[in-house]
């Protein structure tokens, strides 16, 4: 993979109000009879009727590895006004489009988006910004470094539904610092056509969505996460598009049977298919990731639905697509600044987690993803919820990520390798809702019942003690309870705000208690680094709704006590090293003078549990 020319593409101030604009469109020549314009207007005027964008026609001139390039130079300082009351010359946000005039095609083909724009404006309009200044890192960023991967506990949000905007989720950085976490998972910031979105049908890649922020803000949001101690990942869409997306768009009204970027690849399950056979789609995406890496110095990416660009280990799509982002961050290891950050202890932290649902374990063994989402824990969770309570040993092997491989030798390069566990995330319902759900009049508008947030508390304490990397989806802390339809456009296109109200109320108060706690408890060495043995015995656990496994590092031992029924349970024990044995979730049923092999009696309160750490 090469990276793709960027000095040359997008809109950029190159001089003091001069802008040159740039765009790879292949197959589109200008010795076939295509002309291609730019539409600009200040971005204080685009609603205006009186004030019409300056149009401006572009150069033709092939580039000599893609072929097809077009690029035009505006004086925008010294350019005529497009009427006396304009904006045009001041500094500012300008927005723009692209139109193209093909000789087989009736009629203009207008509103044709950026491809490389930087910055977005309202709905399908690029921008840039006139007498942009760039943002100034803090000192931190030099001696910042990305967590490793053992390490890290997960928090999954969406900037507007979590905080509203990037300046406010900032505010918030504190909150999620203190309670233990040490890596957000954004979801999608990249351009999309609707101003309620998840974000998963992109149409620009290189900068931040309008709705949320500008360019520095967002360069902002990370130093600022970085100053707490917090890693930054975003969920990146490289398998599919929006129809909107240029590349789908331009090929599609010129009715051209084959697509130099877009087509069938992999398995094509969501929107437009992106094409990785092709190589300017490769050289696109390992470009987008350069972009993000050194521009806004992100931790990392989640892949999202990696079936629809994997087409196994040595293939074109995403195997190709880790291993090259991989290599490049390594080959800055002699480099000072900001590329620092992934190097300590001889091991390099980039993050790169996939969303391979349908093969999480092959994902880690076979490429140079170092992290996966998973459900099989969440579907055994679910299923132990329904009164399945043959799903426990299914639960039991995947708190300790039974099958998936710890560390992985591939080309010289040893990766650590595991697996996120999660009982929440975007794409499902609060799983307060396995209890009982309530629909006032509209599937959308369901609710769990939070009275019986309790329930929920042995799924908690299982995925922050287990094996892996534990993920918590935005609220979930205090007890969030929305429902979320399996299918439908309100999935994605629903409104779903955080609602911090609940921090305060009962509910939300034992909630945070319980997971603050936890998230304590995992920083002992055992947890984080340590091995996992689940006791399998159907007879003395399991047909009691009890599940048990211990987690072990050198002479750190804890054993991990699940009930996940109504009624205490009172179950048999042999504790393999003889001490004194700590209760951690509140201080009470330590266990002292325990004689190692000697038959214990547990008790194990009703959808809780108990955590007991030996201390000498």
């Amino acid at each position: 993979m090469k990276l793709l020319p960027l000095n040359k593409l997008g809109a950029r101030e190159t001089s003091p109000g001069v802008v040159d604009f740039g765009l790879f469109l292949p197959w589109v020549s200008a010795n076939d009879g295509n002309r291609l314009w730019v539409k600009v207007i200040h971005e204080r005027d685009q609603f205006l009727q009186d004030i019409q964008p300056v149009m401006v026609e572009l150069n033709y001139s092939p580039d000599p590895e893609y072929g097809d390039y077009w690029s035009v130079q505006i004086d925008i300082a010294n350019y005529p006004k497009p009427h006396p009351k304009a904006a045009w010359g001041t500094p500012g946000r300008y927005v723009y489009r692209y139109c193209l005039k093909n000789p087989n095609v009736p009629d203009m083909i207008d509103w044709i988006i950026d491809p490389f724009s930087r910055e977005f404006g309202v709905g399908k309009l690029s921008a840039f910004t006139l007498g942009y200044e760039p943002y100034i890192w803090s000192g931190n960023e030099t001696v910042w470094k990305t967590p490793v991967l053992n390490e890290l506990v997960m928090y999954e949000l969406m900037i507007n539904e979590f905080g509203g905007d990037i300046g406010r989720t900032i505010a918030l950085m504190d909150y999620l610092a203190d309670l233990g976490i040490n890596c957000m998972e954004v979801m999608p910031v990249s351009n999309v056509a609707n101003a309620v979105d998840w974000g998963f049908l992109p149409i620009g890649y290189f900068g931040v969505d309008e709705r949320f922020g500008k360019r520095k803000d967002f360069q902002l949001f990370i130093d600022s996460a970085h100053q707490r101690n917090i890693s930054v990942i975003l969920d990146s869409v490289y398998g599919h598009t929006s129809d909107n997306f240029p590349y789908s768009y331009v090929y599609r009204q010129l009715a051209y049977h084959e697509n130099p970027f877009m087509g069938p690849f992999a398995k094509d399950y969501f929107g437009e298919s992106t094409d990785f056979n092709r190589a300017f789609t490769r050289d696109f995406y390992f470009t987008v990731n350069n972009h993000w890496l050194d521009c806004y110095h992100v931790d990392g990416f989640r892949y999202d639905c990696v079936p629809n660009y994997w087409d196994g280990p040595l293939g074109a799509g995403y195997a190709n697509l880790t291993y090259e982002t991989y290599q490049t961050v390594k080959s800055k290891q002699a480099e000072t600044g900001h590329w620092q950050r992934f190097f300590a202890q001889g091991t390099i932290n980039l993050i790169q987690c996939a969303e391979q649902l349908e093969g999480p374990a092959e994902i880690l063994r076979a490429t140079y993803s170092n992290c996966t989402w998973q459900n099989e824990t969440f579907g055994s969770a679910q299923s132990v919820a329904h009164g399945n309570r043959s799903e426990l040993y299914n639960l039991g092997l995947m708190f300790g990520l039974f099958g998936y491989p710890e560390n992985v030798i591939s080309n010289n390069d040893n990766l650590k390798k595991a697996g996120l566990q999660y009982i929440e995330n975007h794409d499902h319902s609060r799983f307060v809702c396995n209890f009982r759900t309530t629909f006032p009049g509209d599937e959308l508008l369901g609710e769990g019942d939070r009275s019986l947030w309790y329930k929920v508390q042995p799924y908690l304490i299982g995925i922050l003690t287990a094996k892996g990397i534990p993920m918590l989806w935005q609220g979930q802390e205090f007890g969030e309870n929305y429902y979320v339809p399996d299918q439908g456009m309100g999935r994605v296109l629903m409104y779903r705000p955080v609602r911090w109200d609940y921090f305060y109320d009962p509910v939300g108060k034992s909630v945070i208690s319980l997971v603050r706690r936890l998230i304590k408890v995992r920083q002992n060495p055992q947890f984080c680094n340590g091995d996992h043995f689940f006791y399998n015995d159907y007879d003395r656990y399991q047909s009691r709704n009890v599940l048990l496994f211990s987690r072990s590092h050198g002479n750190n031992f804890s054993l991990v006590a699940l009930n996940f029924g109504d009624l205490d349970q009172n179950v048999s024990f042999y504790f393999p090293v003889s001490g004194d044995y700590r209760e951690e979730l509140h201080g009470v049923d330590n266990l002292n003078g325990v004689i190692g092999g000697q038959e214990l009696q547990l008790v194990i309160p009703s959808n809780y549990g108990r955590i007991w750490s030996l201390t000498t």
